[in-house]
């Protein structure tokens, strides 16, 4: 990719090629690198400032970093600076307007020569680069993911010999990267298998625990064993038709086409509790199918509780639920009456509420309790384009 004209004059890679190379000292690069590796299976995050440090001190650098490419910001930030910029640590660049950029669109490596002459930002903060050397860095891929690079002291400084070195520790950090973000995902799959496990053991006792409640309530109102095995058996398949919308709350991602009704997915929730007075009101919302499966399980983890502790613990209960369109929000009430008094909050959250409260967050929302003696209301917000996939 050619470089825009306008900032073509501070780049200077052709440079390299023709300045005088010194006399390399391969043993200390082959310690280096031992070390390197040694620390690189021992403890990858630790080895990145170390490969920095090394790019400085086999090249003669005064400063050195990596930048790593954030897609969703079209943005370098850099990482594990050394020397005299160490403090610009965690700050970022534009993908589009820096040598970064132009390193992975080249994908070899730059020199780039007093940038601050064309680059505002570097102006801005302050910074002035006699000289710049960068290399691309690829993290298990096609594609670059990001850049190592160092500073010298003064023009003129950096040569074909320091090059080859950058690159080959590059080749080192791509691969500490890797090792990094497979650590990171392995330790984020057994979190989610943890909290999955955590969660289908409670549904599994709500199961039973409700069941249980289902056939005391059943046969309270059944004059025969006939109408009982009618009446439960109704109940348990529309319990089971509730928790077939609940899935796994990790299996879905990203957007989807399928969409639901708001009101039927509620309804199809509350089904099992015919015994109970369940009022919907609300206007027809069309949710995702992500969103729905979300829906699904906030409301079948308050019927839950409800068939419990609450209203649809008693024939006499009652369970109102009112949405509307606030903004860009879409505000739910969920109250109960005519259950077991309430005397007050729980002294301790379950993990069916955390599990709730967790849920409602993770899409940008908030949710409030209100322990009323007649029984407990919940109110819900979340963001509209949250539930649209």
């Amino acid at each position: 990719m050619r470089v825009p004209d306008a900032v073509s004059e501070v780049y200077v890679t052709e440079q390299l090629f023709r300045r005088v190379a010194g006399p390399a000292d391969h043993l200390k690069e082959r310690l280096a690198v031992r070390n390197v590796a040694k620390q690189m299976v021992n403890d990858p995050p630790k080895v990145l400032p170390l490969l920095v440090d090394l790019a400085m001190e086999l090249c003669g650098a005064v400063a050195g970093g990596i930048s790593v490419y954030e897609k969703t910001g079209e943005l370098f930030r850099w990482q594990h600076l050394r020397g005299t910029l160490e403090l610009f640590n965690g700050a970022t660049t534009p993908r589009d307007y820096s040598p970064c950029g132009i390193t992975l669109d080249h994908r070899s490596v730059v020199l780039v020569q007093r940038p601050e002459r064309v680059y505002s930002w570097l102006v801005e903060a302050g910074v002035s680069l006699p000289e710049c050397l960068l290399v691309p860095l690829y993290v298990g891929g096609a594609e670059p993911l990001g850049t190592l690079w160092i500073v010298s002291e003064e023009v003129g400084h950096f040569n074909k010999g320091h090059a080859e070195a950058l690159e080959e520790l590059a080749g080192f950090t791509g691969i500490a990267l890797q090792m990094i973000r497979s650590e990171e995902r392995l330790k984020s799959a057994l979190d989610r298998q943890e909290t999955l496990t955590r969660e289908m053991g409670h549904r599994v006792k709500n199961v039973f625990a409700i069941t249980d409640g289902m056939l005391r309530i059943s046969a309270r109102a059944a004059s025969s064993k006939e109408e009982l095995a009618k009446s439960l058996s109704a109940r348990l398949h529309a319990l089971a038709g509730a928790n077939a919308l609940v899935r796994p709350i990790f299996n879905s991602v990203g957007r989807s086409q399928n969409a639901s009704n708001l009101a039927e997915v509620i309804a199809a929730v509350l089904k099992p509790y015919t015994h109970a007075a369940v009022n919907l009101e609300g206007p027809g919302l069309e949710v995702g199918e992500q969103a729905t499966n979300t829906i699904a399980l906030i409301f079948h983890e308050l019927a839950t509780n409800a068939a419990k502790y609450g209203a649809l613990s008693r024939e006499t209960g009652a369970v109102t639920v009112v949405w509307k369109v606030e903004g860009e929000n879409l505000d739910v009430m969920w109250a109960e009456a005519g259950g077991p008094p309430i005397n007050g909050p729980p002294k301790a959250s379950g993990f069916g509420t955390m599990l709730v409260t967790s849920t409602v967050s993770a899409y940008g929302g908030s949710i409030t309790n209100s322990w009323r003696h007649e029984g407990v209301k919940v109110l819900i917000s979340m963001p509209l384009m949250s539930l649209s996939h």
